[in-house]
């Protein structure tokens, strides 16, 4: 199929990724509206990629060559042990971890310079609406305007207003807890020593009613360290955890601040919490655990992708390669199709099912690692195998899964 106008609503990761996917495909005009005016570069959050979906995103494109990356090989499971370990904790487990880290505005800069000259990129297009019922599909925009278009692409991430349209019925599911994130300088690190750390090691730290994970990752200044903890928020009831916006960077509560320095002085091996504490208030932020899933990803004229599809907790490792599957998936049935039709049907046929796979892992991994996790003290490395298996629940591996050629 060739031609055609599409939209995409959001120019984020997957926005970028699926607005090159269809120039790539053959449209006419591909418009891509952002509603920030600001520089999405400047979030400095930490992800990963599985070295798998990696290579199989490359091949097709969609996921471009030249992007700051760090590599990553080893996990370590550790727990506090004031008895017998030194300040860095005690390892109960260690596994492979086939990752390359990366710099969420690092990667988003890296796809908005690879998207084609052709697309057209508005930010301060904010969009309030969507119709696409009929031969054709609308966005009504802030300003009060309406444009049509062929195909209309939700890339518009948890809020999307494209979802309210394609599946009015799903909402994000608030799962119980938060996680408290951070990166900072890795320079800061030789005031500690390294505590035994190999750089292309992942660290998590597991205690009581949670876990904490700590890697590297590359930043537009040197490498950074990157860190997220998972844990239930302060039973107070003042908190707001009843909409997935998170408590921005600067400004987080004076109660969630000090419900960390308690958590971390309690349950932390010493090192840890030192490394923790090494971040600045204005580089950490707490994000309210959501998850969300949709029983479509098309309808009519539109079409769902990245967090717009389905929200994944953050445990699985998934959210960056899933959102450019997506978008593999996506030019894929556009190449393949002889009618919009077709299209919509074929994507919603690769990528449907696979977005609640992720959502079901991540819920498993959740609930074995903050809401109902083991005696992590107790553990050794058989039984941790064994969990993690468990934990798993007949997937290959976390980070997604590969697709289908």
């Amino acid at each position: 199929m060739r031609g055609g106008t599409v939209a995409v609503v959001g120019g984020s990761i997957a926005g970028c990724a699926l607005a090159s996917a269809a120039a790539r495909a053959g449209a006419d005009e591909v418009v891509v509206l952002e509603r920030t005016h600001g520089r999405l570069a400047d979030r400095g959050l930490g992800l990963c990629i599985h070295d798998g979906r990696a290579a199989e995103l490359a091949a097709t494109g969609a996921l471009p060559t030249g992007i700051a990356a760090h590599r990553l090989t080893r996990r370590s499971w550790v727990v506090r042990d004031d008895t017998a370990a030194g300040p860095a904790g005690r390892v109960f487990w260690e596994q492979p971890f086939l990752f390359h880290s990366y710099h969420w505005g690092l990667l988003w800069r890296g796809l908005r310079a690879a998207t084609p000259a052709s697309v057209v990129y508005r930010q301060g297009a904010a969009v309030t609406g969507v119709a696409g019922a009929g031969e054709r599909a609308e966005v009504r925009l802030a300003q009060g305007t309406t444009e049509a278009f062929d195909l209309v692409v939700g890339a518009d991430g948890y809020r999307s207003v494209v979802r309210e349209a394609v599946c009015p019925e799903s909402r994000p599911a608030y799962a119980g807890y938060v996680c408290w994130r951070g990166n900072f300088d890795a320079r800061r690190l030789e005031s500690l020593g390294d505590g035994g750390w190999s750089p292309e090691s992942v660290t998590t730290v597991c205690f009581a009613g949670g876990s904490c994970v700590v890697y590297r990752i590359p930043g537009p200044d040197g490498p950074r360290v990157n860190w997220v903890l998972y844990a239930m928020p302060p039973q107070t009831g003042r908190l707001p955890f009843n909409d997935p916006t998170s408590f921005p960077p600067g400004q987080v509560t004076e109660e969630l601040t000090a419900h960390l320095g308690a958590l971390l002085d309690r349950e932390f091996p010493p090192y840890w919490a030192q490394v923790i504490a090494l971040t600045d208030p204005a580089d950490t932020f707490v994000q309210p655990i959501y998850d969300l899933e949709t029983a479509r990803t098309t309808a009519g004229r539109l079409l769902l992708a990245g967090d717009a599809a389905t929200v994944v907790r953050p445990h699985n490792t998934s959210g960056a390669a899933k959102a450019l599957q997506d978008a593999t998936a996506f030019e894929d049935a556009w190449r393949r199709a002889g009618t919009w039709d077709e299209l919509l049907h074929a994507y919603q046929a690769a990528r449907g099912a696979a977005g609640r796979e992720l959502v079901a892992l991540a819920r498993r991994l959740g609930r074995g690692q903050v809401e109902q996790p083991p005696v992590w003290a107790t553990m050794d490395r058989r039984e941790a195998e064994s969990w993690w298996q468990g934990q798993l629940g007949g997937a290959a591996d976390i980070g997604g899964q590969a697709m289908t050629p």
